[in-house]
């Protein structure tokens, strides 16, 4: 075991998101981690997705919002963390459109505020040296490829499309920035469209789930030619903890599925496996039947793909889970709880938002 993998009290922002929640289970069920949660509770957080460990006394949540400087600093002191692995963001593209500040906010503020609190912890008490700070980004900072360009891999040029990328890139030159020039030992991960179980029901699969189940409408951007690589969560939150133990301060890692598909194939794919494992329709038609194509949304990246060779040749990481295996135990998970997603879909969350991956 490194140093790096013997028991730390971990900060981990945004733990009651759906990665942070991933990545949270992992570290208590398979790590001998402490772990606070730092959690605003936006719209998006959802309690029930760490109940599994909510119990386990190496767990604990508290209600802090990160673009708050001194209480962030309190808590760092309290707690006395020796890493912290950043999830919290505002995610979700065609929001960052309709309403661009709290992304900014969120992902830049709140980001510096962070790195300001881990900094001062660590110089304080003086463990620089052994202080990490994992930030969690997305490929979608890369811009976006043509049919036939190379995947994404950590040497790609940053080329942000929306508010949304445009406010993870910026947090991610401020963690490079913090670790050249105050020497905190950073590390950032870049990780392609995730998908599994306790997915907030705005992401396409976990929307094209409900929406199929209820017999409505399948609302697809464009012609749905979109390509995205699909991550399982579980194999994302492996990857994370991987890099936080055993990743090169100073350095990224790539991570992704292995797994480009088009949005209408996903959406076909959903139909199918709910043909196969739910009810029919009243109508008796398949779910396809159900798809139609809506006016794209401005700015709609082409196609995403990641080289994840890197993180296999120094973490030792790859997905473990193919899509066509991971869908169908998405989709079986959704049919089987529909008591965590049922309140957040009615009360929560209108069904507005298409979701794109």
């Amino acid at each position: 075991m490194s140093a790096n993998q013997t028991p730390k009290r971990l900060i981990v922002t945004g733990g009651l998101g759906f990665i942070g929640s991933a990545v949270i289970r992992r570290l208590i069920e398979h790590t001998e981690h402490t772990v606070l949660n730092l959690d605003v509770m936006t719209y998006a957080a959802t309690t029930g997705s760490v109940e599994p460990v909510a119990a386990n006394d190496r767990y604990q949540h508290q209600k802090v919002d990160i673009t708050e400087g001194k209480e962030l600093r309190n808590v760092f002191t309290e707690f006395a963390p020796e890493g912290v692995i950043h999830l919290a963001a505002e995610s979700h593209v065609d929001r960052s459109i309709d309403g661009p500040g709290a992304f900014i906010q969120t992902n830049v503020i709140g980001t510096f505020e962070l790195l300001q609190a881990a900094r001062a912890e660590a110089e304080n008490r003086d463990i620089a040296d052994s202080f990490r700070f994992l930030h969690v980004s997305t490929d979608e900072v890369f811009g976006a490829l043509g049919p036939d360009d190379a995947a994404f891999d950590e040497s790609t040029a940053y080329d942000p499309r929306s508010p949304y990328s445009a406010s993870k890139a910026s947090s991610d030159h401020l963690v490079r920035a913090w670790h050249e020039t105050f020497g905190l030992q950073t590390i950032i991960t870049n990780c392609s469209n995730n998908y599994g179980p306790f997915h907030f029901p705005e992401k396409l699969i976990p929307l094209m789930i409900i929406k199929s189940l209820a017999g409505e409408p399948l609302p697809v951007y464009g012609a749905g030619e979109n390509v995205r690589d699909w991550l399982f969560v579980d194999d994302h939150a492996r990857a994370i903890i991987s890099a936080f133990e055993d990743g090169s301060p100073g350095e990224t890692y790539a991570i992704g599925g292995n797994a480009e598909r088009t949005n209408i194939d996903v959406v076909k794919t959903v139909c199918d496996l709910i043909d196969e494992l739910a009810e029919p329709l009243s109508s008796g038609e398949p779910r396809r039947s159900l798809i139609e194509f809506v006016t794209d949304r401005p700015g709609h990246d082409l196609r995403y793909a990641v080289d994840a060779s890197k993180a296999k040749a120094e973490l030792g990481w790859e997905p473990s889970v193919t899509f066509e295996e991971g869908l169908r135990s998405t989709v079986e998970w959704y049919l089987a709880n529909e008591a965590w997603w049922r309140p957040i879909h009615d009360g929560r969350y209108s069904g507005e938002r298409l979701g794109s991956g």
